[in-house]
């Protein structure tokens, strides 16, 4: 039996899929954030809390590329600020994944996206009148603990952290590289801490992971477009068409 019959998908939503892993790998090099699109088109292809289990290895495989193209320009002090209240937002997010249903986790996951498309846009917004703060300062610890909080949850029960994770290190101040690197051994290490709870949610096991497998070459070459286009991108313009779709995609979501 192949992995399409498996899971009772047809080729165009596997395309549609196939797509979606692309644009992983796209944004662990290039626009963090941007796999919310793929977060939308996985939920609505595949049963919603079902595919938070088989994005997390994809995730993963974008996450090593990015650490491999990226390993060097990454600030530790930042990184080990924000685990503690990361690792509690995970756990919160464990919690709330016990008890939740399907309809639960879908109606969870479009109205994340669209708190993270609103607060993007709110932070684009007054990205050039707030000065940076340092993580040093009371303000800025306080930040990075409530932004911990909030991404640990939102990745564990959506793999949504990306945006929440951006804001926090645009508004810190990071430049392009160290943002990027950064952000890459950030979700490397979180999203690798998440692996023994969605196990034992059972939303990995070896059905996801057969599909996985034949997704995770799509990772591969929107990784190395990424790479290439980090460089040359409108970011602008790339940012406005992300917050279109995930907006879009989280309004599907909500009223299926």
């Amino acid at each position: 039996m192949d992995t399409i019959t498996l899971w009772h998908i047809t080729p165009w939503e596997f395309a549609a899929l196939a797509a979606a892993a692309a644009l992983v790998g796209f944004s662990k090099t290039a626009v963090s954030g941007a796999n919310t699109v793929s977060l939308a088109i996985f939920a609505a292809v595949l049963p919603a809390r079902g595919s938070t289990g088989v994005l997390l290895p994809l995730l993963l495989v974008g996450d090593v590329l990015a650490v491999r193209t990226y390993r060097r320009h990454a600030h530790w002090p930042t990184l080990w600020r924000l685990f503690p209240a990361v690792i509690a937002g995970v756990l919160a997010g464990t919690l709330f994944l016990m008890w939740a249903g399907d309809g639960a986790v879908r109606t969870s996951i479009g109205a994340i996206l669209l708190l993270m498309a609103a607060v993007t846009v709110w932070r684009r917004r007054t990205a050039t009148e707030a000065a940076p703060e340092e993580v040093t300062t009371r303000a800025g610890r306080a930040k990075a603990r409530s932004y911990g909080v909030l991404g640990g949850f939102t990745t564990m029960v959506a793999n949504a952290g990306g945006p929440v994770m951006s804001m926090y290190l645009l508004s810190a101040g990071f430049r392009k590289l160290s943002f990027l690197g950064t952000s890459a051994w950030f979700f490397l290490i979180v999203n690798a801490s998440k692996v023994p709870f969605s196990v034992g949610l059972g939303l990995i096991d070896g059905h996801s992971l057969l599909l996985d497998a034949a997704l995770a070459l799509f990772v591969i070459p929107g990784a190395y477009l990424g790479k290439i286009a980090v460089h040359r991108i409108n970011q602008r313009l790339f940012e406005r068409l992300v917050i279109a779709a995930t907006v879009v995609g989280a309004v599907q979501l909500l009223l299926r």
